[in-house]
């Protein structure tokens, strides 16, 4: 009996069904180095974004027929109010409300069919983040520098750039876990002082003699206690705070930049949110360039109050348009950047929310929480450019083609960065965890 033949009549053939999952695995070919996460949280809306419902319009405000946690006999179908038009030689269909991000159609892998498992924003913003609905868990910029560490050991391997706030589910969206504290992320403000308490106080050799005596005290402790990762974790950490002293106010000051690129990225406009956001995109750049592993960017909250900056339950329109605004024009100045600079095949972003939003409304002027099909999309990094993947059925309801989870997302992640989400562990727990757990499938088609 050969070890096929064993696996597929042994435990009903489940070993075997196990073994052709693993083989089945597309062999990794590296092509991204870094990652920038533009999250957009809160829910953005795929029928009015990048996956357009004809249907949806012709039964706008009729009564919605429609199986879901929010359905009820008032609740109506609601039409796009933006219209669409086909761009690139993609013909990829993009709305009024982003007319700049259209510009770059060929450079994105658009997912039509991803699917998330929950509807509250918090519990989906965790998972988006983590692979779990609870916290506790390491952020995948926290697996991605722990996989692959900062390729500038003078300035952490994740950073997050927002500007004040959290979205709902606070810092554990954005938490080491149970790694190594030296991966969790690094808060980076558009306003005031970017980067707290990182001024030096008093001279080197001053500072110097406090680091070492901190260290000696440290090392004494955690030796007493165990060798505690967290004292291992802080004693980097100082180290690390003393070394940003001198680079981060560099790397983080735009006076190098040239005019026309400040113009790219809307540094000009008149509109103070929109400065704000090309602010930390045009950071973003300059920080991928120095070697920073993973940067997250998240826009300031300006509709939705406590859930989320595209959580439009009402006032569609008018939220919509103000997000888009805010980020349309700096997160095409930053694929433009890039790619000029040769920096786009190896740099991944992403341009995703938590879930989508619903094809009815309950009031006729917004649209509920949506997991069940919502559209996100790729550039750059290895992802297969000008590519529209999967589909929503013809009302945007539900994800019916190709449908993508969370988990897959997560994989392929790693696997463009060449890290395989089978192999990159940590021991916790009494096992070895995943940041897809023991779900989650590379997505070959949405490589190049």
């Amino acid at each position: 009996m050969n070890r096929r033949l064993l696996l597929q009549t042994a435990s009903n053939g489940f070993g075997y069904l196990a073994w052709q999952a693993l083989a089945a695995q597309p062999a990794i070919t590296t092509k991204a180095k870094n990652v920038i996460f533009c999250f957009m949280p809160g829910g953005v809306s795929h029928m009015d974004s990048f996956d357009p419902k004809p249907k949806l319009t012709e039964l706008d405000g009729r009564q919605a027929k429609l199986e879901s946690y929010v359905s009820g006999p008032k609740r109506k179908y609601l039409g796009s109010p933006w219209k669409f038009k086909q761009y690139g030689q993609s013909g990829l269909a993009v709305s009024e409300l982003f007319p700049h991000i259209a510009q770059v159609a060929d450079e994105l892998t658009v997912i039509r069919s991803m699917k998330s498992e929950f509807p509250l924003h918090a519990r989906a913003n965790v998972f988006l983040h983590t692979g779990r609905n609870f916290g506790g868990f390491p952020s995948i910029g926290s697996w991605v520098n722990y996989g692959l560490g900062s390729e500038n050991k003078n300035l952490p391997g994740y950073l997050l750039l927002n500007h004040g706030d959290n979205p709902p589910g606070g810092l554990e969206n954005f938490s080491n876990g149970f790694l190594p504290a030296t991966h969790q992320a690094m808060p980076v403000r558009a306003e005031g002082v970017p980067v707290a308490n990182i001024v030096p106080a008093g001279s080197d050799q001053i500072q110097r003699a406090q680091m070492e005596a901190l260290a000696v005290q440290d090392k004494a402790f955690s030796a007493r206690t165990g060798n505690d990762d967290a004292i291992e974790s802080a004693i980097k950490n100082f180290e690390m705070a003393y070394r940003m002293q001198s680079l981060t106010p560099d790397v983080l000051n735009l006076d190098k930049e040239s005019e026309s690129t400040k113009q790219l990225y809307g540094l000009n406009s008149k509109n103070e949110h929109q400065r704000a956001y090309s602010l930390q995109c045009l950071r973003a750049r300059r920080l991928i360039e120095s070697g920073v592993r993973f940067v997250e960017i998240t826009p300031p909250n300006l509709y939705g109050g406590n859930n989320g900056t595209w959580d439009q339950h009402d006032k569609l329109r008018e939220g919509h348009q103000t997000n888009a605004l805010v980020t349309d024009q700096a997160i095409t100045a930053l694929i433009k950047d890039l790619k000029s600079r040769g920096l786009l095949s190896e740099t991944l972003i992403i341009w995703a929310g938590e879930f989508g939003r619903t094809p009815d409304t309950g009031n006729g002027d917004g649209r509920d929480h949506h997991p069940f099909g919502f559209t996100i999309w790729l550039a750059g990094g290895g992802s297969k450019a000008g590519l529209i993947h999967g589909a929503t059925d013809e009302l945007g309801n539900h994800a019916v083609e190709n449908v993508i989870t969370i988990h897959d997302l997560h994989a392929t992640i790693l696997h463009l960065l060449g890290l395989d989400h089978r192999k990159l562990t940590y021991r916790f727990g009494g096992r070895d965890v995943t940041l897809p757990d023991v779900d989650g499938q590379v997505v070959p088609a949405l490589i190049a």
